[in-house]
């Protein structure tokens, strides 16, 4: 983890999202937790992640989740140089979806 994240509140915050036990739970807390904007761009950026992972190009994605090349761009070097956080939620949810 970025170093410059790691602090109890962070933790804290970690540790609230892996105590969500549905999705009910999890639309509650995120409604509470985040504006709509900011819950638009994490899922964003993850449709982002999901799309370059699949290897599709820079014009779908932007077409597909109005996301801008810059955003596209950083999501990419975090799939490239980051820490495989995206790769392996994306193995998981395939697993659960019956894709692997």
């Amino acid at each position: 983890m970025n170093p410059k994240l790691k602090d109890h509140h962070v933790d804290y915050l970690y540790r609230a999202i892996l105590a969500l036990e549905t999705m009910d739970e999890c639309d509650r807390f995120f409604d509470d937790l985040c504006t709509v904007p900011e819950l638009k761009a994490l899922s964003q950026r993850l449709q982002v992640a999901k799309m370059l992972s699949e290897h599709r190009v820079y014009s779908d994605i932007v077409q597909a989740t109005g996301a801008s090349t810059a955003t596209i761009s950083r999501v990419n070097r975090s799939l490239n140089y980051g820490v495989d956080g995206y790769t392996k939620i994306f193995g998981r949810l395939d697993k659960e979806d019956g894709r692997i």
